[in-house]
């Protein structure tokens, strides 16, 4: 998919189309998700720092992500994929390898054009974004089509040219070569992959080390056996938020590990899964890293065992001078739970609530090291958490209708009133405690057909 986060707000919000949108942690420490085509311009992009993005595009529009939306987006787009093949590797909500011989899609190389193209057509039509394809007879091959394709393109290398294509390419093209071994190649003498090729194995054994070193070699020289993988083992299951300003209050570091703690179960049981092993993470405010884990008995989902065990973990913890970053995980899972009866009995109207309260993002949380992409809005617990608005999130107005927060702040709160299928709205502002004013669930980017036919929608997009 193309700038993924950032074409989909575009999509939904058309005071947005055209213009550069970055999406990412909003806070003074937060990074970047996704930046539009139209930011990148300005030299914005992933993982870059918030505040340096604010320096090259003031003028963008910088919103936080609403993971939920995202995530139903990448559902039908998988959906199309498993129906080209059994064998779709998914490596984000925005990308997957597929197997199109595993599923007699395609045989050979004009099979296979006509299999991308049909497939960024029901991709437009049944998403309203667009996804560029690459085709390749290997997964490296594929993914550096892709990228090539970008936006909104298809790209095939047909057999027999990918020596020549990748020759004259950066070694940072190749899996595997990050900014340091790119570095230290460059610094031996070695830019291209001509140039890898050129030194032979040996020399790349001797610089990178063996293993490294073949898989190099052998990247260099368009070799790459490895399948698609239908399916990979997950791990663990984990949250983790970044706060704008260190915590210091013990009690409250208490409860932002008890609120990660119901978010982590959320997880864990959207997933269908239970585990042994909480893992708790705590970045103190000198970046030090301190990571505690306890083992169970048995494997659960239970959020009051998850709660209690992260609990005791930061006991063993020492907070003096603050913490930037808290983190909740569980490992070792399994598809079953061996449920603790003595903690589910004794915590069953908490569960109970827990299970039904909507997520909500932290009062301090900007977003940080990840995406903040598992934080959609919903029904505040008032008893934790004050009402917030963050830019980019839906809202409807009991007069207006559905709109989207522009922004917010002393008490005030601005909602533009549009949707995936009008044109840009008008703007008013209200006071943050309005109760005409609610959080709301993301509309869909296509609407759903009408029985009589309608009008045509015109959608533009990055």
């Amino acid at each position: 998919m193309d700038a993924f986060f950032a074409q989909a707000e575009q999509a939904s919000k058309p005071s947005l189309r055209g213009k550069a949108v970055v999406v990412g942690g909003i806070g003074p420490r937060g990074v970047v998700a996704t930046a539009s085509y139209e930011a990148r311009v300005f030299g914005v992009h992933s993982a870059m720092p918030t505040a340096q993005a604010r320096r090259l595009a003031p003028h963008a529009a910088y919103l936080t992500p609403r993971g939920g939306f995202y995530r139903s987006i990448s559902e039908q787009v998988m959906g199309l994929l498993g129906q080209l093949s059994p064998l779709v590797e998914p490596l984000s909500l925005d990308e997957a390898f597929v197997d199109l011989e595993a599923g007699g899609a395609a045989s050979d190389s004009t099979s296979a054009r006509l299999v991308g193209v049909r497939l960024r057509r029901e991709i437009r039509a049944v998403t309203g974004l667009t996804g560029s394809v690459g085709l390749a007879g290997s997964k490296m091959l594929a993914k550096i089509a892709s990228e090539q394709a970008k936006p909104d393109g298809l790209v095939l290398i047909e057999p027999g040219t990918e020596r020549a294509l990748l020759g004259p390419m950066s070694v940072r093209t190749l899996p595997g070569v990050g900014p340091a071994t790119g570095d230290h190649l460059r610094r031996a003498g070695i830019a291209t992959v001509d140039e890898i090729v050129e030194a032979g194995e040996d020399e790349l054994v001797r610089l990178l080390g063996k293993a490294h070193g073949h898989g190099v070699y052998a990247m260099a020289l368009a070799r790459d056996d490895r399948p698609v993988v239908a399916e990979r083992e997950a791990k663990s299951v984990s949250v983790e938020d970044t706060y704008d300003v260190d915590i210091h209050d013990r009690t409250r570091i208490g409860l932002e590990v008890q609120r990660l703690a119901e978010r982590c179960v959320r997880r864990l049981r959207r997933a269908g899964l239970s585990g042994r092993t909480i893992v708790l993470k705590v970045r103190r405010y000198d970046f030090s890293t301190l990571t505690r884990s306890e083992t169970l008995r048995g494997p659960t989902d239970d959020v009051a065992v998850v709660r209690e065990a992260a609990a005791r973990l930061l006991d063993s913890v020492d907070t003096t001078g603050g913490v930037r970053l808290l983190g909740v995980g569980v490992s070792g899972l399994a598809d079953y739970t061996q449920e603790d009866l003595f903690a589910q009995a004794a915590e069953a109207a908490d569960a109970a609530r827990v299970a039904e309260a909507a997520e909500t993002p932290p009062q301090n949380a900007g977003g940080g090291e990840g995406t903040g992409e598992d934080r959609p809005p919903g029904p505040e617990r008032a008893a934790l958490v004050e009402r917030r608005w963050y830019p980019g999130h839906d809202v409807r107005h009991a007069a207006y209708g559905p709109g989207w927060v522009q922004g917010s702040g002393l008490g005030r709160v601005t909602v533009r009133f549009e949707t995936p299928y009008s044109g840009p709205g008008r703007v008013r502002t209200f006071r943050v405690d309005d109760p005409d004013l609610e959080p709301a669930e993301p509309l869909p980017l296509v609407p759903a057909p009408s029985g009589g036919g309608g009008a045509a929608v015109d959608r533009t997009h990055a």
